[in-house]
């Protein structure tokens, strides 16, 4: 994974999570991780943070808005209540947060680093600096607002930081790895989500060394009262900007719902071809876990791509939104009892897990293997005749979201009758 992965555009959205949907999230959001940390280690969770392609899809198989900026916010909060209890265990901690948490990220950092023998005045520090280098480094018309800070017990980190630009109503989103850096001020950012909103001064491109340099150099020799009257001179002059380099870039798009162009439909016929040649009562059996159906399945071999998924499938982050919906009902109201029985099918294969019984964990891991080997050859529905039969069987999936409880529709009653 390269360390500057690519940009993405976020509409910047307001508004909570309701406590229903945190809670599930808070406990999804653990759960994947476990798996990540079992299958993978540490260091690959911290690296798939750093990616934002796997981040926004992270955030959308959790059932929250799967292009908005919200997602940053949700994801951070659901981990930081999630592996707080589990610190120990996974040797992971989340520290920071939206607003005022963003602000006591030293003091925890500090408190952790006593706890665990790292160095947390350094810690604090470099999670100052970070923010100043996207803040004041980084002059691209984005305030931050959000900090998350992710450190490992070896001392190895991921920061998380957002900004918005309330103007162009956009977000902009800033992932840092500790992995291979070398300098804070010399391209240490692993990628930078957002559209280009016109000239930016990055004085962290490593290009910009030699302007780093020059303008110590111009500081010392003429002092700042001097400095200031060139300045004026020189206004109106626009330099020659280089040409940037093409990154991969993720657009988030203004619409909430789900549409054709948003989804690898391949992708989601692999998924669904492989949670129906699983078999639901062979896989309920297997992993001993009593009503699980093919619905449960479907949303499975989802979360199963989030855990063993390759960057490069993590285009579309829409379609994992079709795992358990999204809180304001698109593309449909979130299937409480779908969402439930996904976490405890997970629950119930790390438990096994743990106590040396990999079958389990395995078998979800398959679920992505078969995914993969019949998206080549898999048809099935339109994307529209998808999600409408979802949305026509919300009630019996226990359908919520913002509004409430979905009542169940004609159709619904039609099929029971």
């Amino acid at each position: 994974m390269t360390r500057r992965a690519g940009s993405a555009d976020l509409p910047l959205h307001t508004g909570r999570v309701p406590a229903w949907l945190g809670q599930r999230m808070t406990r999804l959001g653990a759960i994947i991780t476990e798996a990540i940390v079992l299958h993978y280690g540490r260091d690959e969770f911290l690296r798939r943070l750093a990616h934002p392609f796997w981040f926004q899809s992270f955030g959308a198989v959790m059932g929250m808005d799967w292009h908005s900026s919200g997602i940053t916010t949700s994801v951070i909060g659901a981990l930081k209540r999630g592996l707080t209890p589990l610190s120990h265990e996974l040797g992971l901690h989340v520290c920071g947060g939206r607003g005022s948490h963003s602000r006591q990220t030293p003091q925890e950092l500090m408190a952790i680093g006593d706890r665990v023998g790292l160095d947390g005045i350094a810690l604090a520090k470099a999670s100052r600096l970070i923010a100043k280098v996207d803040s004041a480094a980084v002059q691209d018309g984005f305030d931050l607002y959000l900090h998350g800070f992710i450190l490992a017990d070896d001392g190895k980190w991921v920061v998380v930081q957002q900004g918005m630009n309330g103007d162009s109503r956009l977000a902009r989103r800033y992932h840092w790895l500790s992995e291979d850096l070398k300098s804070f001020v010399d391209a240490p950012h692993a990628a930078i989500d957002g559209r280009n909103q016109g000239e930016i001064v990055n004085l962290t491109d490593r290009r910009a060394e030699p302007s780093r340099r020059g303008q110590l150099t111009l500081l010392r020799d003429l002092g700042p009262d001097r400095l200031l009257d060139e300045i004026a001179d020189l206004r109106g002059a626009a330099p020659a900007s280089p040409a940037q380099p093409l990154l991969p870039h993720l657009v988030m798009p203004a619409h909430h719902d789900v549409r054709p162009k948003d989804v690898m439909l391949r992708r989601l016929h692999g998924a669904l071809a492989a949670a129906a040649e699983a078999g639901p009562a062979d896989f309920a059996d297997l992993l001993m876990v009593p009503g699980v159906g093919a619905r449960t399945i479907q949303s499975l071999a989802m979360v199963s791509e989030v855990i063993h998924g390759t960057p490069c499938r993590f285009a579309d982050p829409a379609r994992f939104s079709l795992a358990h919906g999204g809180k304001d009902r698109h593309p449909y109201p979130v299937p409480t009892l779908v969402y439930d029985k996904t976490i405890d099918v997970l629950k119930s294969a790390i438990t096994a897990a743990r106590l040396g019984n990999d079958e389990r964990l395995d078998a979800i891991r398959r679920l992505d293997d078969q995914a993969r080997r019949l998206e080549r050859s898999a048809t099935g529905p339109a994307l529209p005749a998808f999600i409408g039969e979802e949305r026509d069987r919300s009630a019996d999936y226990g359908g919520r979201s913002i509004f409430g409880w979905e009542p169940p529709t004609a159709t619904d009653r039609s099929r029971k009758a």
